[in-house]
């Protein structure tokens, strides 16, 4: 029997973390867990020779086939597949910018499910990530951490009992560690409170990021949340930190949406509705553009103002938009202006049935 084109799988298949039906989903987009691992006897990735990163795909490649709960992944090296393909797999967030655009062999292990992505030599030899729909961070350390002590039945990793995990930045020494959750806090921005939140959460020792992580803007009012510290805290307290942290900008987030609903609701409803009136009647849509509108969609959606779309099908439009995403779907490369036409002819057809409550 051949094996499913990766690529073609997860176009078609519904990603589990974006399903929207996690704990408070209507705020958090999903919970993840990334673990930062190297293996001894290999040096860092800067000094790793064509040979060294052949020979350590093989090894995690093997490595991975005994794990039970890593059956059935696709295990994709970037040499085998696209451009393109690489830019989809970023979008989806199951590879970084850095290990698409970097040189020399790489590979990716995703589960069919997308809960799991494992990067082979991004920074690190081995960048594991395990994601959830809503705030489950608990959920996403127990499968990580499952998933990470089958691997070391196999792999060595550079381990110092004092230090902890060996790791290419000094800052994810200790752990290896990285908690984050993507919030949706489009009320927290349109009642001017945000940079109050932001800065409140940085003396905690939170970092906070764009959509697509570090040096990515905040579009779509999507932030990233992630702890800043791994050295001299363990799993646990990382995470409970962080959890306590999310669920106060949680609070704060839906005390902002109640006062639009009950002091501003005119200018609250002007919002979704003008987004909805675009992405309905647009003939061209930027990617940014879309995403914004999108944005007010959702806030739309959780205050019960639109009927007729469900948090799943609207979370898989953000990804729908992203410009692979949209030259997989119609099946083409296409320039940017061809994009813009191919985004607005989609949302129009996605969003026909949408109403206005």
């Amino acid at each position: 029997m051949s094996m499913p084109d990766p690529i073609k799988h997860l176009l078609t298949s519904h990603c589990e973390w974006l399903k929207g039906s996690g704990p408070e989903s209507e705020v958090v987009i999903s919970s993840r867990i990334r673990l930062a691992r190297n293996i001894a006897g290999f040096n860092f990735l800067q000094k790793l020779s064509r040979g060294q990163e052949s020979a350590m795909i093989d090894e995690v490649h093997g490595a991975v086939s005994k794990s039970k709960n890593l059956k059935d992944t696709f295990f994709i090296e970037n040499k085998s597949i696209k451009e393109i393909d690489k830019t989809f797999l970023v979008e989806r967030h199951l590879i970084s910018r850095d290990h698409a655009a970097g040189k020399g062999e790489k590979a990716v292990v995703i589960s069919p499910n997308e809960m799991v992505s494992i990067m082979v030599l991004e920074e690190d030899h081995l960048r594991l990530q395990v994601f959830h729909s809503g705030l489950n961070l608990t959920d996403s350390w127990r499968l990580i951490n499952t998933i990470d002590t089958e691997l070391e039945e196999t792999l060595t990793y550079s381990f110092d009992p004092t230090l902890g995990y060996l790791t290419a930045c000094p800052t994810n020494v200790g752990t290896g560690m990285r908690a984050s959750c993507m919030l949706h806090l489009p009320a927290l921005v349109m009642t001017k409170q945000i940079n109050k939140v932001l800065q409140a959460v940085a003396k905690l020792s939170l970092a906070v990021r764009g959509l697509y992580g570090e040096g990515t803007q905040a579009i779509g009012n999507f932030f990233q949340f992630s702890n800043q510290i791994t050295l001299g805290q363990n799993e646990e307290d990382i995470i409970d930190n962080i959890d306590r942290v999310i669920r106060q900008v949680i609070e704060h987030e839906k005390e902002a949406r109640q006062y639009l609903l009950d002091k501003k609701r005119g200018k609250l409803e002007d919002q979704v509705w003008r987004a909805l009136g675009a992405l309905k009647s647009a003939r061209l849509m930027a990617s940014n553009e879309a995403i914004a509108h999108l944005s007010f969609i959702r806030l739309g959606v959780d205050l019960k103002l639109i009927e007729d779309l469900g948090l799943a099908e609207l979370n898989s439009l953000f990804l729908c938009v992203h410009p692979a995403h949209l030259q997989k779907i119609f099946g083409e490369e296409s320039s940017a202006n061809e994009r813009d036409y191919k985004r607005a002819e989609l949302l129009r057809s996605r969003l026909k049935q949408v109403g206005l409550v």
